[in-house]
């Protein structure tokens, strides 16, 4: 089965100001899998919307392939069982949503009566029925950010490109976009989507790939990087604990607890002399590095 996307040695060089040489990609050769959602993730200007672009044949990259689903991304085959989110929607703001989604349809040569079905769902899905027949120019920034993923999921494809999708977007949008995202994944589907926002990929990716200055700088699944950024335990006792000086910093609660900051190294000698002492644990939770204290790292 071919990989929804496969990217190999991917170059992009612009020319800037003064004739500058940009080197926005470099080298890059990432797969996606069937069924995961996969992170982007990067600073302003590493490289992301680049890639996205390429993908989604808007610029031509310099050297390098790719391919979505085993097509070349130079045809416009490749992208029919594509959903695309910009990173900044243009839409056609004298159309009303439902025009606009209408219109998004038939360029995917749906049936009209399917057309207006998905168009309901998705209008109700991005809570956007009460907006639906105003135009988009009286949209405001987070709606018109939540029709461009209404018309990407508007013909069910297999694969979700998305630009920064939560960008603009309040809390309850944020939280909304990130259900979508839950549930696209437990339909089978792929999500590929940049960020600079570390939060959105601990919140719901598989896997994820850091990007700098345009090379792929980091490539792990999230779950392995929480693990391995575990420090240390915080850890209640109660009971009998250990002598005054045994060299773990505590602070004493109510009653006759205590809690103790235990490194990883030393969890397992910390429980014996819990255990020795006659103590016994009420709680244990992990201290770990978070995912923007990772990224934070790699971009230094």
């Amino acid at each position: 089965m071919a990989k929804p996307i496969e990217i190999s040695n991917l170059s992009k060089t612009f020319r800037g100001k003064k004739g500058i040489r940009v080197d926005a990609l470099r080298d890059l050769s990432l797969s996606i899998e069937p069924g995961e959602v996969f992170g982007f993730l990067g600073p302003n200007g590493a490289g992301k919307s680049t890639t996205i672009k390429i993908l989604m044949g808007l610029i031509t990259a310099t050297a390098g392939s790719a391919c979505l689903f085993g097509k070349e991304i130079s045809t416009a085959q490749a992208r029919l069982s594509v959903g695309y989110l910009p990173e900044n929607p243009a839409l056609y703001d004298f159309l009303t949503g439902r025009e606009y989604l209408g219109f998004v349809g038939k360029s995917f040569l749906m049936a009209a009566a399917d057309i207006e079905a998905r168009s309901d769902e998705v209008l109700g899905l991005l809570e956007l029925r009460d907006a639906a027949n105003r135009p988009i120019r009286s949209y405001s920034k987070g709606m018109v950010q939540r029709l461009g993923l209404a018309q990407a999921l508007l013909h069910d494809p297999d694969l979700y490109v998305l630009d920064e999708p939560m960008s603009g977007l309040d809390p309850i949008g944020r939280a909304l976009v990130k259900d979508i995202i839950r549930s696209l994944k437990q339909r089978g589907r792929t999500v590929f989507f940049s960020t600079h926002i570390t939060a959105d990929v601990e919140a719901v990716c598989d896997r994820v790939g850091v990007i700098v200055r345009g090379k792929l700088e980091a490539l792990d699944s999230v779950e392995h990087l929480m693990r391995s950024g575990i420090e240390g335990y915080t850890v209640q006792v109660s009971g009998g604990a250990p002598e005054e000086g045994c060299g773990y910093d505590f602070r004493p609660l109510k009653g006759d607890g205590r809690e103790y900051y235990v490194p990883k190294d030393s969890f397992n000698r910390f429980i014996e002399l819990i255990s020795a002492a006659g103590g016994k644990v009420e709680l244990i939770e992990t201290r770990r590095k978070d995912l923007e204290e990772f990224f934070l790292e790699i971009v230094k």
